[in-house]
């Protein structure tokens, strides 16, 4: 074999060495390339769907907004037909009930259109005893008075503070008429003696825990 023909053969070993470890090296990196690509698009796909989210909570509701403590009103003079009395505290609610009872007896007797709901418009009072008007307004004065122990007048008028309350009939003094003195040494006012509770429901039917009552205080 001549020196070139060796030469030749050598060159072409060299080139097929070459060639398959250029093949191995292109292996190798399309196999590099094939796992990434495949952690890639694993990293790329969503991942599957959880449990779904818990459902937003729901808005409160506000409560309704409760009436202010004591507001300022002015009281404007109402024709009433009532009946005087006094009593003690004791047996208040008795008494104010015989007593409408007697007013409403009459209206129906005589046909009188009422005009708004019944108050008690209390004139003198202390710890034991006081002294009340039994009310009910009407649209006008009949045209033959009533006689006896009823009566026509006019409500009092005049600044007031009106306060409200629900709840039992007995239990007003232990609640809502403690809290009005304190309101009106807070505010410094004076009240002019006179006070009216003002019935919501028919103080002759309704339960005496289910009272709803407006509580007008007129003042000096």
């Amino acid at each position: 074999m001549t020196c070139s023909q060796l030469a030749i053969r050598l060159a072409i070993r060299l080139t097929i060495r070459l060639a398959i470890l250029g093949r191995a090296t292109a292996l190798a990196t399309l196999l590099a390339l094939g796992v990434a690509s495949s952690a890639f698009a694993q990293a790329s796909m969503p991942a599957p769907d959880g449990p779904p989210p818990p459902p937003a909570p729901k808005a409160a509701t506000p409560a309704p907004a409760k009436e202010s403590f004591g507001v300022d009103v002015t009281l404007t003079a109402k024709t009433i037909i009532y009946i005087k009395g006094n009593g003690s505290w004791d047996s208040a609610l008795e008494t104010l009930q015989d007593a409408f009872k007697s007013v409403y007896a009459f209206i129906d007797k005589q046909g009188i259109q009422r005009a708004g709901p019944p108050m008690t418009i209390y004139t003198e009072f202390d710890d034991t005893n006081f002294q009340f008007q039994a009310a009910v307004p009407i649209a006008e004065a009949p045209k033959d008075p009533p006689k006896g122990d009823i009566a026509v007048g006019q409500t009092p008028a005049g600044k007031a503070l009106r306060f409200a309350y629900k709840g039992s009939f007995h239990q007003m003094e232990d609640t809502i008429y403690n809290a009005i003195p304190e309101y009106l040494d807070e505010k410094q006012l004076d009240p002019s003696g006179t006070f009216i509770e003002e019935y919501q429901t028919d103080p002759v039917t309704t339960p005496e825990d289910k009272f709803d009552i407006q509580i007008f205080v007129l003042l000096k």
